[in-house]
């Protein structure tokens, strides 16, 4: 978890850099191609499942969908945000994820860890406040990653249990290309910026398979770590990402949140890490094991 921590906000880091020449529209086929020619070597290797089910593939297919949205969406907003601040914003997801379990899956959330969601949110607000002063509407995208990954990770619970995390990483890759390729090729004529293909520097080739290398083993590094220890002992480092984060955009673009968005950064953590120990008290209760001294 914690290399997760450092690569998923290096692998951002370097989106950054490269959206200041490269279209999104590249710089999203490169991550997800990267990502299927990668896993997919990996899953004939080992022989790991691939195959789904009807059910599984149209949750994977949706899910591959949000995936796009979500990156294509975090992307674009780091073109105007510093690195610190997007990912800060983006931390509403926890929450959100409470309350999407609370509505679509009918899990029980108590009133304390309901207030913790609104501090949290108050929070990202704080946060998105000054950002929003100074870009406009570009720092409520974050927003909408946060918003599309809770989705994605409800799917992903959804499936999780029905097919091989590395298969259906590799799968989801290829389902990306195939979205992503036509849609690319056809705007080639059109005037959309954002889609057009322009040839890359020898630097920015090693970038773009940079992008796609950080984005599927930071994925890999959090599933693993799932793998070996409960959500509730890593969920807390996962925190972690924020200040390594700010120190990533210090060193690479001399960025440092302002002192509200600061203030709002740490309100975010308090209400999450909050939100993380209740859960864990919460889970010995049920389990019958005495708290922690």
């Amino acid at each position: 978890m914690l290399g997760f921590c450092v690569i998923a906000p290096a692998g951002d880091a370097i989106a950054k850099l490269l959206g200041e020449t490269m279209p999104i529209g590249q710089l999203l086929l490169v991550r997800f191609a990267v990502q299927a020619v990668l896993l997919i070597p990996l899953v004939v290797l080992t022989g790991r499942a691939w195959r789904m089910s009807r059910r599984v593939f149209g949750l994977a297919a949706f899910r591959t969908f949000l995936h796009i949205i979500g990156i294509g969406a975090m992307f674009t907003a780091l073109q105007f945000l510093p690195l610190a601040d997007a990912i800060a914003i983006a931390f509403v997801m926890p929450f959100l994820m409470l309350l999407l379990g609370k509505l679509v899956l009918g899990e029980e959330v108590g009133s304390r860890r309901i207030w913790a969601c609104v501090v949290g949110f108050i929070g990202t607000l704080m946060v998105v406040q000054p950002s929003f002063v100074e870009v406009g509407y570009p720092a409520l995208l974050p927003l909408v990653v946060a918003v599309v990954f809770s989705l994605f990770m409800l799917v992903t619970r959804q499936i999780a249990k029905e097919t091989d995390p590395i298969g259906l990483q590799a799968v989801s890759g290829v389902m990306a290309c195939v979205v992503l390729i036509p849609i690319v090729w056809l705007a080639a004529d059109a005037d959309i910026p954002a889609l057009q293909l322009v040839t890359p520097t020898s630097q920015e080739i090693g970038l773009l398979f940079a992008i796609g290398l950080f984005g599927t083993l930071a994925h890999l590094l959090m599933t693993w770590s799932l793998r070996y220890a409960p959500s509730a002992t890593l969920a807390p480092m996962q925190y972690l990402e924020i200040p390594i984060a700010t120190l990533i955009g210090f060193i690479v673009f001399s960025d440092l949140p302002n002192g509200l968005a600061a203030a709002g950064i740490c309100v975010t953590i308090s209400a999450g890490l909050y939100i993380v120990f209740r859960e864990r008290a919460i889970a010995r209760q049920q389990t019958g094991q005495p708290e922690p001294a």
